[in-house]
């Protein structure tokens, strides 16, 4: 037989389809044994519970995803979405003579290997009428004898308080410290900083301009190279300070940032200084002000941020995140943001101050979906919502990428095809890691630790004790004079080398 003749032979059944009964087990041929309805729709097997939980934590993931992405893109995009809004933001490039004497707290707990740096930038300050005070605990003679060091190269601006509490935290700290100040106007500095040398009298213009109660400052970390986490916490201090607290002081409820920030000597004594057992001191304190009705500016100029580092080791970011979430919970569960005036602030400090436990949810809820992917048929319709929030998260990586090679480009800081890459990579990692830190400020909270973890420095910021040279308009400040009428401050301040806490 030809090769021609078989090949007709076998296809003989295929070219008549209407002889004999289809094969059996030929799919799309002949009858089928499955039951349909009237409408011929196949009938579906009712959910069991497992199920019914499984796709409901996989849907509740979903949108809790998709409101967080959509809600931080809005809050990231704030001061970039008009044109003058970045202007109206921004420092006064010709600043008023000044009008206010300033008092510059700045505790230390363990801080003798950058906190002496930090002291002597400070006392560069333009400003005609200023002091500094030096905390430090009768238990830490290591950061005791750099701030003693640091008094005596500028007895004229420096005196040392020391904290005699227990147990010791920063608010405690600071509220010693208060006592002895002698300025208008309170301003709060971490150990490490590094402190622009005219902020003092931008900050100074800034109340004049706006008759504020509260003037922000920017923060920003510099040292986004030293591990793949801290890139991504040197971004969101970028977009937090240069675009969310504008957002917030628009809003009239803003938390206060931890540091580079003015509070007139009238509210702190109207407040009674800050909330010694809570731990987020600031946005406690911002919390109490907008609920009483504060005017609380925010200011950002890139020159003019206040430099920090992120910590050193990711068991110090975690601990750190620990604490501002749990700082939150204590403001939550306070009930002071009830007292806001209208709804609209009401959501978003109730928003706000959730956050931790929609952040611990959530990251409750992922390993559950994880297995789910992995391990169960899931409907199509649920597997299509699950991809939501992917869209929200693409948007903000690439919003993300854009604000890394902005920040690059103002601080002159060269940022590597690697650093886009471990941008990229870090995404899920550290939602992961913000969630985790989220459970772990759940946990303590609910079973009573309040107590103060440290966040360890180590001047990974600092290049050769220097600060990045930055783009803008600093040239402009240069002719900056004091108000003709301000005192001689070498008059004002002969301060006493030391003050002790056991002494009130």
């Amino acid at each position: 037989m030809t090769i021609s003749a078989t090949l007709l032979t076998a296809a003989g059944p295929l070219l008549q389809p209407n002889e004999g009964t289809a094969p059996s087990g030929v799919p799309n041929r002949g009858t089928t044994d499955v039951p349909t309805g009237g409408s011929g729709q196949v009938s579906q097997t009712a959910w069991s519970l497992g199920e019914w939980v499984g796709y409901s934590a996989l849907i509740a993931i979903s949108v809790l995803l998709t409101i967080i992405a959509l809600t931080t893109l809005w809050w990231m995009l704030h001061a970039w979405r008009s044109r003058d809004a970045l202007k109206s933001t921004s420092f006064s490039q010709t600043p008023r003579p000044a009008a206010h004497r300033f008092t510059l707290l700045v505790p230390g707990r363990h801080e003798q290997d950058v906190m002496g740096e930090t002291l002597d930038m400070l006392a560069k300050q333009d400003h005609p009428d200023f002091e500094i005070i030096a905390i430090v605990g009768e238990d830490d003679p290591e950061t005791d004898a750099v701030v003693r060091a640091a008094a005596a190269r500028h007895p004229s601006l420096i005196r040392v308080v020391v904290d005699d509490t227990a147990p010791k935290n920063k608010p405690k700290a600071m509220n010693l410290a208060l006592q002895y100040a002698t300025g208008d106007i309170v301003g709060v500095f971490d150990a490490e900083d590094e402190v622009y040398p005219k902020l003092l009298s931008l900050v100074d213009s800034r109340f004049q301009e706006t008759d504020a109660d509260v003037v922000q400052g920017g923060v920003q970390l510099m040292n986004f190279k030293s591990s793949w986490w801290s890139l991504r916490n040197v971004l969101e201090y970028y977009f937090w300070f240069r675009s969310r607290l504008h957002f917030h002081a628009g809003s009239k409820f803003i938390p206060l940032g931890g540091n580079t920030v003015f509070v007139t000597r009238s509210r702190l004594e109207w407040s009674n200084g800050w909330d010694a057992h809570c731990l987020a001191e600031d946005c406690e304190l911002g919390v109490r002000l907008s609920a009483d009705g504060a005017k609380v500016v925010v200011a950002y100029s890139p020159e003019a941020v206040t430099r920090e580092e992120t910590p050193p080791t990711f068991a110090s970011l975690l601990k750190q995140r620990t604490r501002w979430n749990q700082g939150f919970l204590q403001v939550l569960g306070k009930g002071e943001w009830k007292k806001l005036p209208s709804f609209r602030q009401r959501f978003f400090a109730r928003y706000m101050l959730t956050m931790p436990f929609i952040q611990a949810a959530t990251g409750l809820l992922i390993p559950l979906s994880v297995v789910m992917i992995l391990f169960v048929k899931v409907p199509t319709a649920i597997a299509l919502v699950s991809f939501v929030p992917l869209a929200p998260t693409l948007m903000l990586l690439a919003v993300e990428v854009v604000g890394l090679n902005e920040f690059g480009r103002l601080y002159k800081e060269k940022v590597r095809i690697r650093d886009y890459v471990k941008l990229v990579l870090g995404l899920v990692p550290y939602q992961v890691f913000l969630a985790a830190a989220a459970v772990r400020a759940v946990v303590r909270h609910a079973k009573g630790q309040n107590g103060w973890e440290k966040t360890e420095h180590t001047g990974q910021h600092r290049t050769a004790g220097q600060p990045a040279e930055v783009v803008g308009f600093a040239s402009s400040l240069a002719g900056t004079t004091p108000a003709p009428d301000s005192p001689d401050r070498s008059d004002d301040r002969q301060l006493a080398g030391s003050t002790t806490g056991g002494t009130r």
